[in-house]
């Protein structure tokens, strides 16, 4: 995917309601691991799911640490199955589905060692149609399911960048260690899907990876991105050694009383107050960081999508701004990846770089995101950078996202047992 959004199109507009049948609770559960579709067979062996199975007991806390490959997203490679076959995702704290790629169409950009294979793996199960999950009394329109002609429990994901991916609703453990792993979770076995890798749900929606596992905090750190080589960054399921040093700031929260047509209530939706370019401060508004009366304008950190987002008001402020400072130097009439307008030629970018200088995005409580004028602009290839900011409607949303390129350098920790998000700027190896 070109941009890993953290919530789907298909419920902007809509209100979220609620499961009736909710997920055994489990022990909590911390973990570390390395970041870096053909329909199911008839003739597989299939393990139907009883809804009144009961769930695996998770082991004691655990910490592990290592590193990811960082390019365009941060890929995690996770041991998935028994006995387990490592499976690259994209880590998405936007998404709340996790799935896995269970394609076995010849593409070029799936390698057939991505695939996952569930007839080798003892503890994969699929959920037939009359599991609760599947045709719950209240609908879930954030999990979209339907009965496919197998009586298997289907579901279909459209991202903000048109990506689909389509598939059956299954239950499967990671193994991180021979007797260490995760209950069975569910996943999604995607059978429909162009992307090479699958996606790690990491948001506050109860079928989460993070939710499911009883994780009670995580993080990451995504390196300096130069050139077309990809850095390797460092993830932690668990207690991070580093977090003395994070400054934190609180999760707004919403009730679902006060649930609105354009809130995403799942995402990590943090206080902002406003911008500055340069070291001066722009004239905007506070409440256009804020969710109104619709739901528009919240803004939310997310490690699935690529650049960051405002909607209109602070984007034509910045872009005013921009133009101010270096408005002979765009590339006129240019637009990358139909989001990003504000470009320059290679023989311009370095100077523009240094006339725009730094940004700082400012929170709650005093706490600000430095980016450093070097990762202002984005070497989109071609002799072409861009500032790595484009406006929410191009994506068909109404919120400000901030992206993994201006989390560059930065420690990003979700603790969600305490209902925040720590930063700590590092440089990050």
């Amino acid at each position: 995917m070109a941009t890993y959004k953290a919530f789907l199109i298909f419920f902007l507009n809509i209100l979220h309601l609620s499961i009736s049948k909710k997920i055994q609770e489990n022990t909590p559960l911390s973990l570390s691991f390395p970041i870096k579709t053909t329909p199911l067979s008839q003739n597989l062996k299939i393990n139907f799911l009883s809804s009144s199975k009961a769930m695996t007991k998770p082991p004691s806390s655990l910490n592990y640490k290592s590193n990811f490959k960082y390019s365009m997203a941060l890929i995690v490679t996770l041991p998935i199955g028994t006995p387990p076959q490592d499976q690259q995702m994209v880590l998405d704290t936007g998404s709340q589905l996790s799935w896995i790629q269970c394609n076995k169409k010849k593409l070029p950009k799936i390698p057939p060692s991505t695939i996952f294979d569930p007839s080798l793996s003892s503890s994969f199960s699929v959920l037939p149609c009359n599991h609760p999950l599947c045709k719950p009394r209240i609908p879930d329109f954030t999990l979209p399911t339907s009965c496919d002609q197998n009586s298997l429990c289907h579901y279909s994901y459209f991202y903000a960048d048109g990506t689909l991916a389509e598939g059956n609703l299954v239950k499967e453990k990671i193994t991180f260690l021979n007797s260490q792993n995760t209950p069975p979770l569910i996943l999604g076995c995607t059978t429909e899907s162009r992307d090479a890798e699958g996606i790690l749900g990491m948001n506050l929606g109860r079928f989460s990876f993070a939710s499911q596992a009883k994780v009670q905090k995580f993080s990451y750190c995504v390196p300096n991105r130069q050139g077309k080589v990809s850095p390797s960054g460092t993830f932690y399921l668990g207690q991070n050694p580093n977090s003395h040093m994070f400054k934190y700031i609180n999760l707004l929260t919403f009730p679902r009383s006060q649930r609105m047509p354009n809130l995403d209530p799942l995402a990590y939706t943090i206080g902002m107050v406003g911008i500055k370019i340069g070291g001066k401060k722009l004239n905007i508004s506070e409440k256009v960081f804020r969710p109104d009366a619709g739901g528009s304008g919240q803004t939310m950190i997310d490690s699935g999508t690529q650049y960051t987002f405002l909607v209109e008001e602070a984007y034509d402020k910045v872009r005013d701004e921009i133009v101010r400072l270096v408005g002979p130097k765009l590339k006129k009439g240019y637009v990358y990846g139909q989001s990003l307008d504000m470009c320059f030629d290679a023989v311009n970018s370095i100077e523009a770089g240094r006339s725009i200088g730094d940004m700082t995005l400012e929170f709650e409580n005093g706490i600000e995101i430095l980016v450093n004028k070097e990762n202002m602009l984005d070497d989109v290839g071609g002799g072409v950078h861009c500032l790595g900011i484009g406006k929410s409607e191009k994506l068909g949303v109404a919120s400000n996202i901030i992206g993994n390129f201006h989390q560059q350098n930065l420690w990003v920790e979700f603790d969600l047992s305490n209902k925040r998000v720590g930063f700590g700027k590092v440089e990050c190896k």
